[in-house]
């Protein structure tokens, strides 16, 4: 439970409730902090936001934290609220209804950085601006990446969730976009008859490369039947903290924020780490924080082209959305060793 009025280096931050009718200018952080589902999710935002003000200006406006639920009705009547106690700012909602149905609405009329995405061909209202950990942009990137390598032909392997969907489809279309084949789109499955099947389909050599539109823990068990030849990419799906380790997993390429794979990055020196636990879905909530914080800053200025060097990535702004550019690595010896940096 958020005490309502907590002090945090020169900076006031406020829950709703007591100093809901008080009007005075301020950034309003607006995440699902009342959810049973989401409400870890939301503090692990909440204190990277709170972490990067601690280290800005004095000036910056007071910072008020209006926790709601995952009820969209809910959402727009608190960031109506927010508008009308005088934010000149809001940051959030989290989740994905929460920012379409924000979107949908007439409200947004102060700068307001959502922190997700909306569907494919919806469009956001003018002052809306779009920040989040999509997985498709990531799958976008290692489309791009494996073309740039000369990568021609990719076989795909999903397992059918909606998360692989969206991996495997931002893929497919942007490695078409370049150029690239499609093969095979491969369903895994965790039984021996299955995976003895992928290693015959592999062994046809029709493919140049092999994209792992899974997460860590299956792409576990497939990897030690594709061989050492074959070149393997992923999203950051596949880079998480596991009590078996990650030797499975050697030789995969992926993308994954600075936060979590270069302690020696300018930003990523100057915060605190994150006191969220050994989750490294909480590390990267954490970190999505401290750039919406500094995001933030950059709309309250009025920044005509705004742009960042990240903790999760490079970011720049297209269409109203940042667009984050990811550092790759490569699993050597069970650890992620940074290959470059993409400008």
């Amino acid at each position: 439970m958020l005490n309502p009025a907590l002090l945090y280096g020169g900076i006031t931050v406020f829950a709703t409730g007591a100093v809901a009718a008080t009007r005075e200018p301020h950034i309003a952080l607006l995440l699902p902090l009342a959810s049973p589902s989401f409400a870890r999710h939301a503090d692990a935002v909440r204190q990277g936001f709170v972490a990067a003000a601690k280290g800005a200006a004095k000036t910056v406006y007071p910072i008020r934290v209006y926790p709601v639920n995952e009820d969209t009705l809910n959402v727009l009547a608190v960031y109506e609220q927010a508008l009308e106690s005088g934010a000149q700012l809001v940051v959030g909602p989290l989740t994905r209804n929460g920012v379409a149905a924000l979107a949908a609405s007439s409200l947004v009329n102060v700068p307001t950085l959502a922190l997700n995405t909306l569907e494919q061909h919806a469009t956001a209202p003018a002052r809306l601006y779009l920040f989040g950990l999509g997985v498709e942009q990531e799958a976008r990137q290692i489309a791009s990446i494996a073309r740039d390598e000369g990568r021609r032909n990719a076989f795909v392997l999903g397992d059918g969730t909606p998360l692989s969907q969206r991996m495997r489809q931002a893929f497919v279309a942007e490695f078409a976009r370049s150029g690239g084949i499609t093969v095979a789109e491969l369903t895994f499955a965790a039984d021996q008859e299955s995976l003895a099947k992928l290693r015959q389909t592999v062994d046809l050599n029709v493919a140049d490369m092999l994209f792992f539109a899974i997460g860590a823990a299956r792409a576990r068990v497939a990897r030690p039947y594709l061989g050492n030849t074959l070149p393997l990419y992923a999203t950051s799906q596949v880079n998480e903290k596991s009590a078996l380790g990650n030797n499975d997993l050697d030789g995969i390429h992926f993308v994954d924020m600075p936060w979590l794979l270069q302690a020696d990055h300018p930003a990523v020196m100057i915060y605190p780490r994150a006191p969220v636990g050994d989750l490294l879905e909480f590390e990267r909530l954490y970190a999505l924080g401290i750039d919406a914080f500094r995001l933030g800053l950059e709309l309250l200025k009025g920044t005509t082209d705004p742009a960042l060097d990240g903790v999760t990535g490079q970011l720049r702004l297209v269409d109203q959305q940042f667009v984050r550019e990811l550092a790759t690595a490569r699993f050597l010896g069970g650890k992620p060793v940074v290959q470059t940096v993409r400008p």
